[in-house]
């Protein structure tokens, strides 16, 4: 069984090659939702926002919440196509709903590549047909490979509640910065949740999770992340209230999680992992600002690219930040290695022995760096994971259109 968006009960999806891509790979994805699915959608806060990004926000209004399929291209983001793009969205994601039989408003779309170029409509509409014959409960591998563009691998992800399954598949490994959602996500879980409680459940479990990631402090025009609830698992409702919520919200959760590690693991031409650790600010949102503010700085990126143990870099992160902190309150650790002390980098760490780079270096070594900052006494505290600037990300998206 798959691990991904049909490890619950209540979906199928398929991902097939429809030619959306000049590569021939995979780039038509597919999930069909039980009758009675709930649907739950966080959105880009880019004003510069993808037609189906437009269409997406319209329709869970209009559906009240529930939904029949999601379907997802890649290749063409459909985003700063204007009203064309918008009608674009619209014929083909009517046209799967015709042959589903199923109001358009259940349908929702999803799009990702090329900024700009309109959707191949007559591609998508000749694979329609093929794509639906293919869904199955086994098709949650081909899905999460179909919606990938310079992703590597494709990520999925799963996780157990009780009698509750919880699925999920995820792409996206440049242009995401932290900012309610940063690519497109689908998870998907088999318990009965009423559509206000799903969105909550979205809101409280899966943005904290995404937001917590940036590869390039460069927020999509298209991030989409959908929950969707089947309630195959049973008749009976799942609500805040009952005893079994907080260990499935944390298997919600738990999926988020692990599929947002998985995009910065796989991110565009990383090769270190940033793990950026803050502690007491004045609440969680200053550390949060803080962390931000780290894990986005192209100095310690590129410090993190090299190994180059340059605490001065995350000092300069930490001040520039927007968030008011008393530089001697102001620690900075690589992995254990203390590295700063009241905004002061001990004058031991450029003596000649070098003892003390050195054991910084060392920690900066490995594919994670850990860097561990204290800004006071407060109790705010936040957690974000980044990626190191390299020479690839760089050819990566300098020559993504040719």
């Amino acid at each position: 069984m798959s691990a991904g968006v049909t490890y619950a009960k209540g979906f199928r999806a398929a991902g097939i090659a429809a030619g959306f891509k000049p590569s021939g790979r995979p780039d038509l994805g597919l999930v069909l939702a039980d009758p009675g699915t709930t649907v739950a959608g966080l959105f880009t806060t880019n004003h510069v926002a993808a037609a189906p990004v437009l269409l997406g926000r319209q329709r869970l209004v209009q559906s009240e919440g529930t939904v029949r399929a999601v379907v997802v291209n890649s290749g063409q983001a459909n985003a700063a196509t204007g009203e064309r793009g918008l009608a674009d969205a619209e014929k083909t994601t009517d046209a799967l709903a015709d042959l589903l039989g199923v109001p358009s408003e259940q349908v929702l779309p999803c799009s990702t590549g090329v900024i700009g170029e309109p959707l191949h409509v007559d591609v998508f509409l000749g694979a329609v047909p093929g794509l639906v014959e293919k869904a199955s409960v086994d098709g949650g591998d081909d899905f999460a490979r179909a919606i990938m563009t310079t992703d590597t691998v494709p990520k999925s992800a799963s996780a157990d509640a009780g009698p509750y399954r919880v699925g999920g598949a995820a792409k996206g490994v440049g242009m995401i910065a932290p900012n309610l959602a940063t690519m497109l996500a689908l998870v998907t879980t088999d318990a009965r949740v009423a559509a206000d409680e799903l969105a909550a459940l979205a809101r409280e479990a899966l943005a904290p999770a995404f937001n917590a990631i940036t590869v390039d402090a460069c927020t999509s025009t298209n991030d989409t992340v959908l929950l969707m609830a089947s309630g195959a698992a049973g008749d009976e409702p799942l609500s805040p209230t009952a005893d079994a919520w907080p260990a499935f919200a944390e298997a919600v959760a738990s999926v988020g999680s692990d599929l947002a590690g998985q995009l910065i693991a796989d991110g565009e031409g990383v090769s270190h992992v940033l793990i950026v650790d803050v502690e007491g600010a004045a609440d969680d949102a200053d550390a949060r600002v803080i962390a931000r503010a780290i894990a986005q700085s192209p100095l310690v990126k590129t410090a993190a690219f090299g190994a180059d143990p340059n605490p001065g870099r995350v000092l300069q992160a930490v001040g520039s930040a927007g968030v008011e902190v008393d530089p001697d309150e102001v620690d900075v650790a690589i992995g254990d290695v203390s590295v700063a002390s009241g905004s002061v980098i001990p004058p031991s760490y450029f003596d000649a022995d070098g003892h003390l780079r050195r054991r910084a270096a060392a920690a900066m070594s490995g594919p994670e760096i850990l860097l561990r900052v204290k800004v006071g006494s407060g109790a705010g505290r936040s957690r974000m994971l980044g990626g190191d600037l390299s020479y690839d990300y760089v050819k990566i998206n300098g020559e993504y259109t040719t």
